[in-house]
């Protein structure tokens, strides 16, 4: 027997020999390989046997049954995903980049008043139900883009093109989230929506400029109308309180003068009583009062006779004096 042939005969002596346990190790392996699965913890899992749905797991290391008899899905329930319409993010870092690709199909909308607008948004949403999102829809991502472009082409439809563009932009997102979630439920594919986005809305790119310079003249309008109302409000209640307080000060007045005028003519009848029951001493009184009321006025004077040749002498003449007749 050649040294060759002696070889041959060695190696199959040990494959007889450790076959079983070789074979042995392969099943092992495959078993394990074909049976245990790790779920995520944002993550669960549904498994199918032969096909047929079996049972949803939970988060955590599960056994099914092995050599393909049973089959998992891992669906992330407990993570928000999101779909983005007109444009693509490629990569995040301090600054976010965008794919360089043309998706100006899915983005170009026509309005209520036969305008166009370029619109892009983006779905954010959770898969609440895993059963239905793997059972009830046959491709439940191509249809939750489908459903999310038909809804806002409808909420785009109904309204004009300044309110896409500008003040209604809140309003379209709103309306599109209720109806996409009322399309979900109703094909009950198992998914919630969380929140839609309207990431930017532009006009067509070949009247953008005369777009521009139309929302241009429009503030300058506002900001003319702005300006003019500022004027208005600080001049007209400044004048409106002036007149106020004239119109108040004229009523004072009045009302001053009326008094006056009122009490006056009280007092004079009241003295006329008095002057109609006592003629010769009301008039002393009053001419005594009058007196009383006017001489510490008029300053120091010299009294004397007609004939001017006698001087009172209860005078003080070292003052500076005021003849008087």
């Amino acid at each position: 027997m050649t040294d060759f042939e002696q070889q041959v005969a060695y190696y199959r002596y040990l494959a007889k020999k450790h076959g079983r346990k070789i074979l042995l190790g392969v099943f092992i392996l495959t078993l394990l390989l074909t049976s245990v699965r790790t779920v995520g913890p944002e993550e669960e899992g549904v498994v199918l046997n032969l096909g047929q749905y079996s049972r949803t797991v939970n988060p955590g290391l599960n056994f099914i049954a092995p050599f393909g008899i049973e089959k998992m899905y891992k669906i992330p329930v407990q993570r928000q995903l999101k779909h983005e319409f007109g444009f693509r993010t490629t990569g995040i870092s301090s600054r976010s980049q965008y794919s360089d690709s043309d998706f100006s199909i899915e983005s170009s909308m026509l309005s209520g008043d036969l305008n166009m607008a370029d619109v892009e948004w983006v779905v954010q949403y959770r898969i609440e139900n895993s059963f239905q999102y793997l059972f009830r829809v046959k491709d439940p991502e191509r249809s939750l883009r489908d459903m999310a472009e038909s809804a806002m082409r409808k909420s785009v439809g109904d309204r004009t093109v300044n309110e896409v563009l500008t003040v209604g932009r809140q309003e379209v997102a709103t309306n599109m989230e209720v109806l996409l979630q009322k399309l979900c439920d109703e094909y009950e594919n198992g998914i919630r929506i969380d929140q839609v986005v309207l990431q930017d809305v532009n006009p067509p790119a070949l009247v953008k400029p005369s777009f521009n310079g139309v929302n241009q003249a429009q503030q300058e309008r506002e900001t003319l109308i702005n300006q003019a109302e500022s004027e208005y409000n600080s001049v007209i209640p400044r004048a409106r309180g002036e007149a106020k307080e004239t119109i108040q000060l004229a009523e004072a007045y009045a009302l001053n003068r009326v008094n006056g005028a009122t009490g006056d003519a009280a007092r004079f009848e009241a003295l006329y009583t008095e002057y109609i029951k006592a003629p010769d001493v009301t008039k002393k009184r009053i001419y005594l009062e009058t007196m009383e009321r006017i001489l510490p006025k008029i300053g120091n004077k010299i009294i004397v006779d007609e004939k001017g040749n006698n001087v009172l002498p209860l005078l003080n003449l070292g003052t500076k004096i005021t003849l008087s007749k």
